[in-house]
């Protein structure tokens, strides 16, 4: 479905993704985690055309994607940092959103989810920033498309609606889906995840699933397995 082969980007003298190349070829929920300044934003960000790879190349379904947008419509996207029309209502941004793609929609379905009813014709500027995030959240999952990226979903979400979110991502994992997903939140990845890549120094250092990743760093913990490999990784003894 998703295929990275030997990708490359460096911002200046900073080299963020060496040599990686990782594929997604089933359904299912994979987590990517690593430390910040790891790559994880950046992969996601040259999936979608939103950064340019200085070399390397991308597949969706088997086509490249660098340079072409078409197939974006087929994705949705949640970015870790949503920037709105802030003199717009909830309710007006999220009417011109249905009328800038096609999909099937099912955004009453999330407006429900995620208790907005009571927001939609307030600013978006007036917003706290949870609800924020719950907008964002809508605005990105509303089309019912086969593929789910989300950068760090889980920022800002209450207790409820980020049990909620989970739920709803379990539903759309047993609906065949394939979701891949950021996030700092160790227990998000236990509860949702079948399978983790952990990047280090832009680089593939685990690929595989998290009991796999919890026998190798002999704990039952993923907070303290990650812990041990950064500590390793610190030591030089990786």
């Amino acid at each position: 479905m998703i295929e990275f082969k030997t990708l490359n980007k460096s911002f200046g003298k900073n080299k963020v993704l060496r040599e990686l190349s990782l594929s997604f070829k089933e359904h299912g929920t994979t987590a990517v985690i690593g430390p910040n300044g790891s790559g994880k934003t950046t992969l996601i960000k040259c999936f979608l055309g939103l950064v340019i790879p200085d070399s390397g190349s991308i597949l969706f379904n088997d086509a490249s994607v660098i340079g072409k947008s078409d197939y974006r419509n087929h994705i949705s996207y949640l970015p870790q940092i949503a920037r709105f029309p802030e003199n717009l209502s909830c309710r007006e941004l999220i009417s011109m959103i249905k009328n800038l793609r096609e999909g099937q929609l099912r955004d009453q379905e999330l407006i429900e989810l995620f208790e907005l009813e009571k927001e939609l014709d307030k600013k978006v500027s007036t917003l706290s920033g949870g609800n924020k995030q719950k907008l964002n959240l809508l605005l990105s999952l509303m089309f019912d498309n086969q593929t789910i990226i989300l950068d760090e979903p889980s920022n800002g979400l209450d207790p409820v609606a980020l049990i909620n979110l989970k739920a709803f991502l379990s539903k759309e994992k047993d609906r065949g889906k394939f979701i891949l997903l950021t996030t700092h939140i160790m227990s998000f990845v236990e509860e949702l995840a079948d399978n983790i890549v952990f990047l280090l120094d832009g680089k593939v250092y685990y690929n595989g699933s998290l009991h796999a990743l919890l026998r190798k760093q002999e704990t039952e913990n993923l907070e303290h397995a990650i812990a041990k490999i950064l500590n390793n990784h610190q030591n030089g003894t990786l």
